[in-house]
């Protein structure tokens, strides 16, 4: 169904690029913060587990109807990877004309407060909206990370979930359901 296809998005500070299975080493420590799982769930991957776990995501989804896209953030002025950002786009409910983004990003704990997410954020929302078929971007946001998301054209839809706040922006008619997440 979706055609759409993870290249470089260049924001000013940043390159977001596509996830090869060659970032683990770099991003097990821009992930290895403890506390920063508080958020996104689990333990710190090592290496080798990081490697394992982007072999399988750069692998792309098992169901067809669905793309996996995943970009490491790097901060273009120190040459240093920061995060990640990551959509998984997939049909509109039953119909299947067009598609729906559910994005997420985390940026490891000694680059944060520098507004790298937001910027991340943006420059990922943007570029799903010049995409064909993308109708709406919807992300799942702890109510303390609300920033990232306002800067990138989403608003809150009252829905939380575990705690996280259901966001969108519609680009075509309607904010449409999740396709699901990646497994990240």
């Amino acid at each position: 169904m979706s055609t759409v296809r993870a290249g470089i998005i260049r924001t000013a500070r940043l390159e977001l690029l596509p996830l090869l299975v060659g970032h683990a080493e770099e991003m097990a420590g821009v992930l290895s913060d403890p506390a920063l799982h508080g958020y996104v769930g689990g333990a710190p991957d090592t290496p080798r587990e990081l490697r394992s776990r982007y072999r399988r995501i750069t692998a792309g989804s098992p169901d067809p109807a669905v793309t996996w896209l995943n970009w490491v953030i790097r901060l273009r002025d120190e040459d240093r990877l920061t995060g990640t950002v990551q959509a998984t786009v997939g049909p509109v409910g039953s119909s299947g004309t067009g598609a729906v983004a559910e994005v997420a990003w985390v940026v490891g704990t000694p680059w944060q407060g520098r507004d790298i997410a937001s910027e991340a954020a943006r420059g990922l929302v943007d570029w799903l909206a010049e995409q064909s078929g993308v109708e709406s971007v919807i992300a799942h946001i702890h109510p303390e990370h609300r920033a990232s998301a306002t800067a990138a054209g989403l608003a809150p839809t009252g829905d939380v979930r575990d705690g996280e706040v259901r966001w969108c922006r519609v680009i075509g008619l309607r904010c449409a359901g999740a396709p699901g997440r990646p497994g990240l």
